[in-house]
């Protein structure tokens, strides 16, 4: 038995997928969720094999979500909103449903579904969320991580430093530390860089955090932070920070 998750802040958007799939005998859909931290808690339970997810929701949006998720399931994107197509595909959905959408659209995105579990899966992109560099509004403000079983919104703000940790990136607040599945690269291309500065292969600095440069052994040099934690600068980022800073 197939088994599947509707994740959508709309009732009735919930209700029209689960009619449609009463045409498709062999999926039953285990669980309704109305937001992105219900759908991460009800994917950690029952592992489905598809998801119908929304993207535009209280609290999380449907792509943060997904970050959160160690094991993604097949996605179909539902949305009334055709911008988020790009981003959608990016994220290796299966397909994206522009709402209204039909009976037959729906069962063309099944079909979709159902032929690509028949083909042999040989790249790790078609078992994991692909690293998406588009961005919505309300993520350019904040990062959302997963602590234990709680979800935790960190506003950029709140962020001093970020560090390279093997495949992960330290995220350094003032509440502490956390750890997120992502790249340098990653948050070097979507942070703001007028606040952000890539200051080195292993550090990103918030320039609202930073108090003065100080120099090292053999043209080197270190980045003095407001809490007193010291980062350090590569030649490339000592140039970089220079230049952001206009001096």
């Amino acid at each position: 038995m197939i088994t599947c998750l509707v994740i959508d802040d709309e009732p009735l958007a919930r209700t029209i997928v689960y009619e449609y799939l009463l045409n498709h005998p062999d999926i039953t859909l285990v669980q309704e969720c109305n937001n992105g931290f219900e759908g991460v808690k009800a994917i950690q339970q029952h592992a489905p094999d598809l998801i119908f997810l929304d993207i535009q929701m209280p609290k999380i949006n449907g792509f943060e979500m997904l970050e959160l998720v160690e094991q993604t399931p097949g996605v179909i994107f539902t949305t009334a909103f055709d911008e988020y197509a790009i981003k959608a595909f990016e994220a290796n959905a299966i397909d994206y449903l522009l709402k209204p959408f039909t009976q037959e659209r729906f069962d063309a995105a099944i079909q979709k579904w159902r032929q690509k579990q028949g083909q042999a899966l040989t790249e790790p992109a078609a078992a994991k969320l692909q690293e998406v560099t588009h961005k919505q509004p309300e993520e350019q403000l904040r990062i959302v991580v997963k602590v234990n079983s709680d979800i935790r919104i960190i506003p950029v703000q709140d962020i001093e430093y970020l560090e390279a940790y093997d495949d992960y990136v330290k995220i350094h607040t003032g509440a502490g530390c956390f750890l997120k599945k992502k790249t340098m690269g990653y948050y070097e291309n979507t942070l703001d860089a007028s606040q952000f500065v890539r200051v080195h292969r292993s550090y990103m600095i918030a320039l609202s955090q930073l108090t003065r440069i100080e120099p090292l052994e053999k043209d080197t040099h270190v980045a003095l932070l407001k809490k007193g934690n010291r980062v350090p600068l590569s030649k490339s980022g000592y140039t970089r920070l220079k230049s952001v800073l206009g001096i």
